[in-house]
C-alpha cells in the first residue's frame, strides 16, 4: 500500500516523502500546516514535524496568515523568564572568579550549587522541556535531529551535576578538587537552553520572513463585494460570488475578481499586473482582473473568474505550491543528514573516551566538556534548511516581480539554461497584426486617412483577424465610419460593398480582379518590397481602379531586442520557431539578429525540435503563449508562458510571466541563478560550519593553543547557525532582476 494514504496518527501526518531518498510527496493543498524541511509531513493543528523536530509552518494559501506567529510568541515568553532565571545561575557559577566572593558561604559553598541546581531545574526541565519531548518524537519515528543532539548535550550536562549533588558517594575522590567538591555544569545546561531559544527565535522571525510575499499578494484579494440587484446594491462576502454575479466597483476600491465591465468607465490600476503606474482606461467591454484598483469612476462587472479560477487565485496557488516544492539539489543535504546525527554521536563518545584516557587532568571534566560541546555545536537543521529557505524566498520575490514559477526544479533548469527556443507571435511580437503604412496611389486625391476610413467601414462587417487591426487604426485617428451598403465577403479572398456612393473592394490582388478593378500593376508593384519585409498587404479598389493599399504587419515588441541582447550576455542561445512563412520569418530573425529559426512548422514539429535540442545534453527552455506552443512548452526542461496568451499554455509550462513582457524572461534566469547561488552559499557555510566546528568542539585545537569550547560558546554558535542560513535566504529579497 502507498504509505502516502496509509492511516497514521493524528495530528501529524508523515510517509516515505520525509525521509532522505524517500519519493518526492507534494502536501496536500488543503493541508492546514506543513514541514518545510519534509516533505509528506502535515498537520490539522500546530505542531512540531517529527523528523526534524521543526515547528510546523501554516500553509498561507489557506488564508488565515493572521494566526501565524504562536509558535513565535510562545518561545519568546519562554527565552524572557529562562533568561531571568539563568542570569543568578550564571553569576554563581563565575562567583569564584571574583576575589572578594570567594570566602562568601552562600556564593561559593553548597547553599550556592544547590541554589544552582533549583533554579537551572526549572529553565532545563521547564522552558527546555519541549526540546527534550522534540527529541523522544524523532527517536520513535527513527529520525534523529537537531533535538536529539540537543537533548542529549543539556541532558548529560544536567544530569551528570544532578547525580554529582544528589548521589556524591558513587564518584572516586580522586575526581574532586582542592575543596573536595566534584564539578557541576548547571550553568552551562540552563544557557544553552537560553541560547537555543534565542536562536528559535531568530529563526522563526526570520522564517516568518520568508513567507511575505505570499502574504502581499493574498493581502490583494478583497474580503467582500457589492453584487447588483433590483432591490439595490448588497454586500457579499468573496466566497458567496459566482460567475455571472454583477457586481459594482466604485472609486478607490478593488476589484474583487476577473471580470468583464458591463456599464461604466473609468481607469483602473493595473500595476500587479503590467508594472507600470500608468492606469488603464475601461470601459463596456473590456476585461477587469481581481486585486487591481478601480481609480475614479464606477463600474458595473460581470464576474467570470472567481475564487482559485482568478487569476490572483492562480498566482496565490502557485506560489504556495512551489514553495512547498523540492529542488534536485535537495538530495545531497538529505544524504548528508541521513548519517549526520549519527556520525555526530560516535564523534562526541569517541571525544569523551579520549579525553578522558588520554587527557590532561581533570580528566573527567574535560572529557564531559569537550562531548557536550560536540552535540551542542552540530546543528543539521542548518543543513536542512540551506535548500528550502532559499527556494521559499526566490520563488516569492519572484511572484511580487511577475515571474510564478510552479516548482523548485524548474529553479535549476532556469539557472543552467544555455538554450532558449521561442515563438515568434505573440512572444516575439505583440500578437496582435496592426496597419503599418497605407499606400495612395499617386492620381489618387483623397489623403490617407480618407482610404483608412473607407476600407475601416467594411472592415467593420468583417470576422477576419485581419480586420480589427484596420478597425483600431481608425480607432486611433479618431475616424467616423459611414454606413456600408450591399456588403459582400468571400473567405480567402475578400470583402466589397457601397460606401459613400462609391464601390469599395478590399483584398487580395486576384480577388480585386475578380471585382473588376483594373490597373492593379502598378499597385502590385509598390507593394511587393513591403511584402518582403514580412508585411500583409490588403489592396483597395475604388470604383474599378486600383486605389491604393493598407500593409499590416504584426511588429516586433518594444522589450525584444533588449531581452535577446541581455540573453546573449547570459550566453543563452535563442532559437525561433513558428508557424508563420518562411519570408516573414526571415526578416524578424534578421532584424533581431537570431541566427537559428524553423518557419512554417506544426505544433507537432516544435515538440519534435525541442526534444532534438534537449538530445545534444543541452538545458532548453521554450517560451510560447498559444494552444500551439503548448506540447513545445511541456517537451522543455523549462517551460516559460506569457501571462497574456491562452491557459493551455500556462497549464503546460513551469514558469509564468504574468506581465506577458519578455524582460521576465531574463529576470526569471537571472532569479534562477541568484538562487542557485544562495543554494550553494548556504550548503558550503553549513557543511564548512558543521565539520570545522565540530572538530574545534572536540578540542583539536588544544594541543597548540591550550583553549576549549565552551559549551555555552558552542551554543551560541548553534543557535545562529540556522538564523544565519535564513538571514542569507533573505538577501534574495533584494532581487529586482
Amino acid at each position: 500500500m502507498d504509505c502516502c494514504h496509509a492511516k497514521v496518527p493524528a495530528p501529524v501526518k508523515s510517509c516515505c516523502g520525509g525521509k532522505p531518498g524517500g519519493g518526492v510527496v507534494k502536501p496536500s493543498a488543503e493541508a492546514k500546516y506543513y514541514c518545510p524541511m519534509c516533505p509528506g509531513v502535515e498537520s490539522e493543528t500546530p505542531a512540531a514535524c517529527p523528523k526534524c523536530g521543526m515547528a510546523l509552518e501554516r500553509n498561507p494559501s489557506l488564508g488565515g496568515l493572521e494566526e501565524d506567529g504562536g509558535e513565535e510568541r510562545e518561545m519568546t515568553k519562554r527565552l524572557i523568564w529562562a533568561a531571568v532565571l539563568t542570569l543568578p545561575v550564571f553569576v554563581l557559577a563565575m562567583a569564584h572568579l571574583v576575589p572578594d566572593w570567594q570566602h562568601v558561604e552562600w556564593v561559593s559553598g553548597e547553599v550556592s550549587r544547590w541554589l544552582q541546581f533549583g533554579l537551572s531545574a526549572v529553565v532545563v526541565l521547564g522552558a527546555g522541556g519541549a526540546f527534550f519531548v522534540r527529541a523522544l518524537v524523532s527517536l520513535r519515528h527513527g529520525s534523529l535531529n537537531m533535538f536529539s543532539l540537543i537533548a542529549l548535550g543539556v541532558g548529560a550536562a544536567f544530569g551528570f551535576s544532578a547525580v554529582v549533588m544528589l548521589l556524591p558517594g558513587i564518584f572516586p575522590a580522586s575526581l574532586a578538587d582542592a575543596h573536595g567538591r566534584l564539578p557541576i555544569y548547571f550553568e552551562a545546561a540552563a544557557v544553552i537552553i537560553v541560547l537555543v531559544l534565542l536562536g528559535q527565535v531568530l529563526e522563526l522571525r526570520a522564517r516568518a520572513g520568508t513567507g511575505r510575499a505570499l502574504a502581499e499578494l493574498m493581502g490583494l484579494q478583497v474580503k467582500v463585494a457589492r453584487r447588483v440587484t433590483d432591490a439595490g446594491d448588497e454586500e457579499v462576502a468573496l466566497a458567496e460570488v459566482v460567475a455571472g454575479m454583477r457586481l459594482r466597483v466604485r472609486p478607490g476600491e478593488k476589484v474583487p475578481v476577473d471580470g468583464v465591465v458591463v456599464s461604466g468607465m473609468s481607469v483602473v490600476d493595473e500595476a500587479m499586473l503590467s508594472g507600470e503606474p500608468v492606469p488603464v482606461e475601461k470601459v463596456a467591454g473590456d476585461g477587469v482582473t481581481g486585486g487591481t484598483i478601480n481609480e475614479n469612476g464606477s463600474l458595473v462587472i460581470e464576474a467570470k473568474k472567481v475564487g482559485a479560477e482568478s487569476l490572483l487565485g492562480q498566482m496565490v496557488k502557485l506560489v504556495a505550491e512551489a514553495q512547498r516544492s523540492r529542488a534536485p539539489v535537495q538530495a545531497l543535504a538529505d544524504r548528508v543528514s541521513a548519517w549526520f546525527v549519527p556520525v555526530v554521536l560516535l564523534v562526541a563518545v569517541v571525544t569523551f573516551a579520549i579525553w578522558l584516557f588520554l587527557g590532561p587532568e581533570p580528566r573527567l571534566a574535560y572529557a564531559i566538556t569537550c562531548a557536550v560541546s560536540v552535540l551542542i555545536i552540530a546543528c543539521p537543521c542548518a543543513l536542512g534548511l540551506a535548500t528550502p529557505m532559499s527556494v521559499t524566498v526566490g520563488i516569492g520575490q519572484g511572484a511580487l516581480l511577475g515571474v510564478l514559477i510552479r516548482n523548485a526544479e524548474a529553479i535549476e533548469k532556469l539557472a543552467a539554461l544555455n538554450v532558449l527556443a521561442v515563438d515568434k507571435t505573440g512572444t516575439l511580437t505583440e500578437g496582435k497584426p496592426v496597419v503599418m503604412e497605407t499606400v495612395v496611389m499617386p492620381e489618387e486625391t483623397m489623403t490617407e486617412d480618407e482610404m483608412l476610413r473607407l476600407a475601416a467601414a467594411l472592415e467593420r462587417q468583417s470576422e477576419h483577424p485581419l480586420a480589427r487591426a484596420v478597425l483600431m487604426a481608425a480607432e486611433t485617428q479618431q475616424l467616423a465610419l459611414p454606413d456600408v451598403e450591399n456588403f459582400m465577403a468571400t473567405p480567402g479572398g475578400g470583402i466589397a460593398g457601397v460606401v459613400e456612393g462609391k464601390r469599395v473592394v478590399v483584398g487580395k490582388a486576384g480577388y480585386l480582379r475578380e471585382q473588376g478593378v483594373v490597373d492593379l500593376t502598378e499597385l502590385e508593384k509598390r507593394v511587393t518590397a513591403a511584402q518582403g519585409d514580412g508585411r500583409t498587404a490588403l489592396l483597395i479598389g475604388l470604383d474599378g481602379h486600383a486605389a491604393g493599399a493598407l500593409l499590416v504587419a504584426d511588429p516586433i515588441k518594444a522589450s525584444t531586442a533588449d531581452v535577446l541582447a541581455a540573453l546573449r550576455k547570459l550566453e543563452v542561445e535563442v532559437v525561433m520557431l513558428t508557424g508563420d512563412n518562411e519570408r516573414t520569418a526571415g526578416r524578424i530573425a534578421k532584424e533581431l539578429g537570431i541566427s537559428r529559426f524553423h518557419a512554417e512548422i506544426t505544433p507537432q514539429e516544435k515538440h519534435a525540435l525541442v526534444g532534438k535540442m534537449r538530445s545534444t545534453g543541452r538545458v532548453v527552455g521554450m517560451a510560447g503563449d498559444g494552444i500551439n506552443d503548448a506540447p513545445a512548452l511541456a517537451a522543455a526542461d523549462v517551460g516559460i508562458a506569457m501571462g497574456t496568451g491562452t491557459d493551455i499554455a500556462m497549464e503546460s509550462a513551469s514558469v509564468t510571466l504574468v506581465r506577458g513582457d519578455l524582460r521576465g524572461i531574463v529576470q526569471a534566469v537571472r532569479l534562477g541563478q541568484a538562487v542557485m547561488r544562495n543554494i550553494r552559499q548556504n550548503l558550503a557555510f553549513a557543511f564548512v560550519y558543521n565539520v570545522a566546528g565540530i572538530a574545534i568542539a572536540a578540542g583539536v585545537l588544544y594541543p597548540w593553543t591550550g583553549v576549549l569550547m565552551s559549551p555555552m560558546i558552542a551554543g551560541l554558535a548553534m543557535s545562529f547557525s540556522s538564523a544565519s542560513v535564513i538571514g542569507n535566504a533573505l538577501r534574495l529579497k533584494r532581487f529586482k532582476g
